[in-house]
């Protein structure tokens, strides 16, 4: 089978191949380095929420104080919902393209090269 390039397409990886780039140092940063955003982003967002949540449960008076005209502080904090998800979106994206990427690329290409052979063995 060929690619749209006309390139041979590479056999598929075999589980202990899999297993062999799962245990490898590159891997193992990769894994390390996404842990270390969305550990602490999933833990803010969650106390963010819950604090929204509880507010709202429990300070009734606080959450209907007028800010400007009809909007309240219970409405403006429900929008800041919106606007967190979609800056620790954005955040993400970053991330992503500046730190993991680069590294998922040489996982990829240790599979592409044939650092994670058939028998198991790295090369």
């Amino acid at each position: 089978m060929t690619t749209p390039d006309h390139q041979p397409k590479a056999p598929a990886p075999t589980g202990a191949e899999f297993l062999l780039a799962a245990a490898s140092p590159e891997f193992n940063a990769l894994r390390t380095t996404l842990y270390r955003f969305i550990f602490p982003m999933t833990a803010f967002f969650v106390i963010w929420y819950a604090t929204y949540a509880l507010l709202g449960a429990f300070a009734h008076d606080f959450m209907a104080k007028q800010v400007w005209g009809n909007i309240n502080v219970g409405l403006v904090l429900g929008l800041l919902q919106f606007v967190t998800t979609f800056a620790i979106t954005g955040l993400y994206v970053r991330f992503a393209d500046r730190k993991l990427d680069p590294a998922a690329e040489i996982v990829r290409k240790n599979f592409a090269d044939g650092v994670y052979d058939h028998s198991g063995d790295v090369q």
